[in-house]
Protein backbone atom coordinates (compact mmCIF):
# COMPACT_ATOMS: atom_id res chain seq x y z
CA UNK A 1 0.00 0.00 0.00
CA UNK A 2 1.16 3.62 -0.86
CA UNK A 3 -0.07 4.67 2.14
CA UNK A 4 -0.47 3.16 5.63
CA UNK A 5 -4.00 2.93 6.64
CA UNK A 6 -4.47 2.86 10.23
CA UNK A 7 -6.40 -0.28 11.71
CA UNK A 8 -8.10 0.00 15.33
CA UNK A 9 -8.36 -4.24 16.33
CA UNK A 10 -10.42 -4.72 19.82
CA UNK A 11 -9.68 -7.51 21.75
CA UNK A 12 -6.00 -8.94 21.09
CA UNK A 13 -5.36 -10.67 24.29
CA UNK A 14 -5.22 -13.78 22.40
CA UNK A 15 -7.18 -15.76 19.60
CA UNK A 16 -8.54 -14.09 16.57
CA UNK A 17 -7.74 -10.40 17.57
CA UNK A 18 -4.54 -10.99 18.23
CA UNK A 19 -3.92 -13.10 14.92
CA UNK A 20 -5.96 -10.38 12.97
CA UNK A 21 -3.54 -7.37 14.34
CA UNK A 22 -0.32 -9.81 13.18
CA UNK A 23 -1.63 -10.50 10.17
CA UNK A 24 -2.92 -6.94 8.71
CA UNK A 25 0.62 -5.58 10.47
CA UNK A 26 2.48 -8.42 8.38
CA UNK A 27 0.37 -6.50 5.04
CA UNK A 28 1.15 -3.24 5.77
CA UNK A 29 -1.19 -1.53 7.58
CA UNK A 30 -0.85 0.30 10.77
CA UNK A 31 -2.22 -1.60 13.62
CA UNK A 32 -2.98 -0.17 16.65
CA UNK A 33 -4.17 -3.13 18.83
CA UNK A 34 -6.15 -3.09 22.39
CA UNK A 35 -6.46 -5.46 25.36
CA UNK A 36 -8.57 -4.83 28.19
CA UNK A 37 -5.50 -5.76 30.41
CA UNK A 38 -1.99 -4.55 30.76
CA UNK A 39 -0.24 -6.94 30.99
CA UNK A 40 -1.36 -7.83 27.67
CA UNK A 41 -0.72 -4.28 26.79
CA UNK A 42 2.93 -4.49 27.49
CA UNK A 43 3.40 -7.95 25.76
CA UNK A 44 1.94 -7.28 22.50
CA UNK A 45 4.03 -3.49 22.82
CA UNK A 46 7.05 -5.44 23.48
CA UNK A 47 6.41 -7.71 20.46
CA UNK A 48 6.35 -4.77 17.71
CA UNK A 49 3.08 -3.79 17.82
CA UNK A 50 1.44 -0.43 18.89
CA UNK A 51 -1.01 -1.06 21.83
CA UNK A 52 -3.18 0.41 23.57
CA UNK A 53 -5.17 -0.45 27.08
CA UNK A 54 -9.11 -0.78 25.90
CA UNK A 55 -12.01 -2.18 28.29
CA UNK A 56 -14.84 -2.69 26.50
CA UNK A 57 -17.03 -2.65 29.38
CA UNK A 58 -15.97 1.13 30.69
CA UNK A 59 -17.41 3.69 28.81
CA UNK A 60 -14.72 6.08 30.08
CA UNK A 61 -11.90 3.48 28.91
CA UNK A 62 -13.77 3.34 25.53
CA UNK A 63 -13.51 7.36 25.43
CA UNK A 64 -10.32 7.32 26.26
CA UNK A 65 -9.18 4.74 23.75
CA UNK A 66 -10.89 6.39 20.79
CA UNK A 67 -9.77 10.01 21.45
CA UNK A 68 -6.16 8.56 21.81
CA UNK A 69 -6.16 6.55 18.55
CA UNK A 70 -7.55 9.38 16.60
CA UNK A 71 -5.16 11.58 18.02
CA UNK A 72 -2.30 8.90 17.17
CA UNK A 73 -3.59 8.89 13.54
CA UNK A 74 -4.19 12.79 13.28
CA UNK A 75 -7.98 11.85 12.77
CA UNK A 76 -7.29 9.30 9.98
CA UNK A 77 -8.66 5.97 11.06
CA UNK A 78 -9.23 3.97 7.88
CA UNK A 79 -10.53 0.42 9.76
CA UNK A 80 -11.98 -1.04 13.12
CA UNK A 81 -12.34 -4.45 13.83
CA UNK A 82 -14.49 -4.45 17.06
CA UNK A 83 -13.53 -8.24 18.08
CA UNK A 84 -13.21 -7.65 21.62
CA UNK A 85 -16.25 -10.11 23.44
CA UNK A 86 -16.80 -12.89 25.72
CA UNK A 87 -19.78 -15.84 26.40
CA UNK A 88 -21.08 -15.50 29.39
CA UNK A 89 -22.84 -19.02 29.75
CA UNK A 90 -26.06 -20.25 31.82
CA UNK A 91 -29.30 -20.76 31.17
CA UNK A 92 -31.80 -18.01 30.44
CA UNK A 93 -33.83 -17.67 33.47
CA UNK A 94 -30.65 -18.06 35.30
CA UNK A 95 -29.00 -15.01 34.29
CA UNK A 96 -29.59 -12.13 37.06
CA UNK A 97 -29.96 -8.59 35.23
CA UNK A 98 -26.74 -7.04 36.28
CA UNK A 99 -25.05 -10.47 34.81
CA UNK A 100 -27.01 -10.08 31.28
CA UNK A 101 -26.34 -6.28 31.59
CA UNK A 102 -22.84 -6.85 31.84
CA UNK A 103 -22.48 -9.33 28.74
CA UNK A 104 -24.11 -6.69 26.76
CA UNK A 105 -21.86 -3.61 28.51
CA UNK A 106 -18.79 -5.52 26.49
CA UNK A 107 -20.32 -7.40 23.89
CA UNK A 108 -22.80 -4.41 22.64
CA UNK A 109 -22.84 -1.07 24.27
CA UNK A 110 -18.92 -0.77 24.21
CA UNK A 111 -18.69 -1.73 21.01
CA UNK A 112 -21.07 0.80 19.95
CA UNK A 113 -19.95 3.11 21.58
CA UNK A 114 -16.12 2.84 20.13
CA UNK A 115 -17.98 2.49 16.53
CA UNK A 116 -19.37 6.38 17.07
CA UNK A 117 -16.49 7.72 18.36
CA UNK A 118 -14.38 7.32 15.55
CA UNK A 119 -17.11 7.30 12.60
CA UNK A 120 -16.95 11.30 12.37
CA UNK A 121 -13.35 10.81 11.06
CA UNK A 122 -14.58 7.86 8.53
CA UNK A 123 -17.09 10.00 7.10
CA UNK A 124 -14.98 13.34 6.76
CA UNK A 125 -12.64 11.15 5.13
CA UNK A 126 -15.11 9.41 3.16
CA UNK A 127 -13.94 6.46 3.65
CA UNK A 128 -13.47 3.57 6.21
CA UNK A 129 -14.30 0.32 7.09
CA UNK A 130 -16.16 -1.09 9.99
CA UNK A 131 -16.05 -4.77 10.74
CA UNK A 132 -17.91 -6.21 13.34
CA UNK A 133 -17.05 -9.93 14.55
CA UNK A 134 -19.83 -11.81 15.35
CA UNK A 135 -20.80 -15.27 15.66
CA UNK A 136 -22.68 -18.34 14.52
CA UNK A 137 -24.80 -17.73 17.42
CA UNK A 138 -25.97 -14.35 15.92
CA UNK A 139 -27.88 -16.89 13.76
CA UNK A 140 -29.07 -19.07 15.50
CA UNK A 141 -29.79 -19.89 19.20
CA UNK A 142 -27.97 -22.68 21.32
CA UNK A 143 -29.32 -23.49 25.11
CA UNK A 144 -27.14 -22.23 27.68
CA UNK A 145 -25.90 -19.77 26.06
CA UNK A 146 -28.93 -17.43 25.69
CA UNK A 147 -26.60 -13.85 27.15
CA UNK A 148 -24.14 -14.25 24.15
CA UNK A 149 -26.56 -15.30 22.36
CA UNK A 150 -28.92 -11.88 22.95
CA UNK A 151 -25.75 -9.99 22.66
CA UNK A 152 -24.78 -11.22 19.37
CA UNK A 153 -28.20 -11.16 17.54
CA UNK A 154 -28.36 -7.13 18.96
CA UNK A 155 -24.91 -6.82 17.11
CA UNK A 156 -26.23 -7.88 14.42
CA UNK A 157 -29.48 -6.32 14.05
CA UNK A 158 -27.91 -2.49 15.16
CA UNK A 159 -24.90 -3.54 12.36
CA UNK A 160 -27.59 -4.12 9.76
CA UNK A 161 -29.36 -0.77 10.33
CA UNK A 162 -25.89 0.90 10.40
CA UNK A 163 -25.00 -0.50 6.89
CA UNK A 164 -28.38 0.95 5.20
CA UNK A 165 -27.91 4.32 7.22
CA UNK A 166 -24.04 4.55 5.94
CA UNK A 167 -25.00 3.95 2.59
CA UNK A 168 -23.28 6.05 -0.45
CA UNK A 169 -21.21 7.78 2.58
CA UNK A 170 -18.02 6.00 1.32
CA UNK A 171 -17.85 3.97 5.05
CA UNK A 172 -18.25 0.22 4.19
CA UNK A 173 -20.08 -1.83 7.02
CA UNK A 174 -19.18 -6.41 7.14
CA UNK A 175 -20.34 -8.63 9.64
CA UNK A 176 -18.28 -11.69 9.92
CA UNK A 177 -19.87 -14.82 11.52
CA UNK A 178 -17.06 -17.61 12.51
CA UNK A 179 -18.16 -20.73 14.17
CA UNK A 180 -15.64 -22.80 15.78
CA UNK A 181 -12.55 -21.24 15.95
CA UNK A 182 -9.26 -21.54 17.91
CA UNK A 183 -8.85 -19.23 20.95
CA UNK A 184 -9.45 -19.29 24.71
CA UNK A 185 -12.68 -18.20 24.39
CA UNK A 186 -14.22 -21.61 26.05
CA UNK A 187 -11.24 -20.54 29.45
CA UNK A 188 -13.21 -17.33 29.57
CA UNK A 189 -16.66 -18.45 29.23
CA UNK A 190 -15.84 -21.41 32.05
CA UNK A 191 -14.53 -18.39 34.32
CA UNK A 192 -17.30 -16.49 34.07
CA UNK A 193 -19.55 -19.02 34.77
CA UNK A 194 -18.08 -19.75 38.16
CA UNK A 195 -18.07 -16.56 38.94
CA UNK A 196 -21.81 -15.53 38.03
CA UNK A 197 -23.48 -19.09 37.98
CA UNK A 198 -24.89 -20.85 40.60
CA UNK A 199 -25.50 -24.06 39.87
CA UNK A 200 -27.37 -25.66 43.56
CA UNK A 201 -29.78 -23.06 43.02
CA UNK A 202 -30.81 -23.82 39.59
CA UNK A 203 -33.25 -26.09 38.15
CA UNK A 204 -30.69 -27.20 35.85
CA UNK A 205 -28.11 -28.16 38.31
CA UNK A 206 -27.72 -31.87 36.85
CA UNK A 207 -27.44 -30.55 33.51
CA UNK A 208 -24.91 -28.11 34.79
CA UNK A 209 -22.14 -30.95 35.45
CA UNK A 210 -22.22 -31.57 32.11
CA UNK A 211 -21.88 -28.37 30.91
CA UNK A 212 -18.72 -27.64 33.47
CA UNK A 213 -17.20 -30.19 31.75
CA UNK A 214 -17.62 -29.42 28.57
CA UNK A 215 -16.35 -25.87 29.29
CA UNK A 216 -13.44 -27.31 31.53
CA UNK A 217 -12.52 -29.70 28.66
CA UNK A 218 -9.83 -28.87 25.82
CA UNK A 219 -11.36 -27.15 22.73
CA UNK A 220 -9.07 -27.89 20.43
CA UNK A 221 -10.65 -30.98 19.01
CA UNK A 222 -13.87 -28.97 18.55
CA UNK A 223 -15.19 -30.70 14.93
CA UNK A 224 -14.99 -28.16 12.24
CA UNK A 225 -12.62 -25.58 14.12
CA UNK A 226 -10.55 -23.51 11.79
CA UNK A 227 -7.87 -22.01 12.66
CA UNK A 228 -8.26 -17.68 13.78
CA UNK A 229 -6.40 -16.88 9.83
CA UNK A 230 -9.79 -17.98 8.76
CA UNK A 231 -10.98 -15.04 10.53
CA UNK A 232 -8.22 -13.02 8.83
CA UNK A 233 -8.96 -14.31 5.88
CA UNK A 234 -12.21 -12.47 5.65
CA UNK A 235 -11.26 -9.52 7.47
CA UNK A 236 -8.50 -8.70 4.83
CA UNK A 237 -11.42 -9.35 2.04
CA UNK A 238 -13.66 -6.88 4.03
CA UNK A 239 -10.97 -4.06 4.08
CA UNK A 240 -9.83 -4.49 0.48
CA UNK A 241 -12.21 -5.15 -1.51
CA UNK A 242 -14.16 -2.42 -3.53
CA UNK A 243 -17.42 -4.32 -2.44
CA UNK A 244 -17.36 -5.67 0.81
CA UNK A 245 -19.55 -8.29 1.98
CA UNK A 246 -22.37 -7.63 4.40
CA UNK A 247 -21.28 -10.61 5.86
CA UNK A 248 -18.55 -13.21 5.55
CA UNK A 249 -19.75 -16.96 7.08
CA UNK A 250 -16.32 -18.82 8.67
CA UNK A 251 -16.48 -22.23 9.23
CA UNK A 252 -19.02 -25.15 8.40
CA UNK A 253 -21.11 -24.94 10.84
CA UNK A 254 -22.28 -21.11 10.03
CA UNK A 255 -22.76 -21.75 6.52
CA UNK A 256 -24.87 -25.14 7.30
CA UNK A 257 -26.95 -23.32 10.09
CA UNK A 258 -27.00 -20.01 7.91
CA UNK A 259 -28.80 -22.38 5.31
CA UNK A 260 -31.16 -24.36 7.77
CA UNK A 261 -32.77 -21.31 9.29
CA UNK A 262 -33.82 -19.98 5.92
CA UNK A 263 -35.51 -23.51 4.95
CA UNK A 264 -36.60 -25.20 8.03
CA UNK A 265 -39.58 -24.56 10.59
CA UNK A 266 -38.76 -23.48 13.60
CA UNK A 267 -39.87 -26.58 15.25
CA UNK A 268 -37.30 -28.87 12.88
CA UNK A 269 -34.51 -25.99 13.81
CA UNK A 270 -35.13 -26.11 17.28
CA UNK A 271 -34.85 -30.14 17.29
CA UNK A 272 -31.65 -29.97 15.38
CA UNK A 273 -30.41 -27.12 17.83
CA UNK A 274 -30.90 -29.55 20.94
CA UNK A 275 -29.14 -32.50 19.48
CA UNK A 276 -26.07 -30.18 18.76
CA UNK A 277 -25.97 -29.09 22.40
CA UNK A 278 -26.94 -32.60 23.79
CA UNK A 279 -23.93 -33.94 21.09
CA UNK A 280 -21.39 -31.81 22.19
CA UNK A 281 -21.99 -32.05 26.56
CA UNK A 282 -21.60 -35.99 25.18
CA UNK A 283 -18.48 -35.92 23.98
CA UNK A 284 -16.88 -33.98 26.74
CA UNK A 285 -18.03 -36.95 28.60
CA UNK A 286 -16.84 -39.06 27.25
CA UNK A 287 -20.21 -40.88 26.74
CA UNK A 288 -21.31 -42.71 23.36
CA UNK A 289 -23.79 -41.39 21.03
CA UNK A 290 -26.02 -44.18 21.88
CA UNK A 291 -26.63 -42.95 25.61
CA UNK A 292 -28.55 -40.29 26.82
Amino acid sequence: MSERRAVLVTGCSSGIGECVARGLAARGYRVIASARGEADVARLAGEGLEALRLDLADAESVREAAEAVLERTDGKLYGLFNNGAYGQPGAVEDLTRDVLRAQFETNLFGTHQLTCAVLPAMRRAGAGRIVQNSSVLGLIALRFRGAYVASKFALEGLTDAMRLELAGSGVHVSLIEPGPVASRFRENAYAAFKANIDPARSAHRRVYERVEARLASDDSDTPFSLPPEAVLARVVHALESARPRPRYYVTVPTHAFGFLRRVLPTRWLDAILLEVSRREVREALGVPDSQP
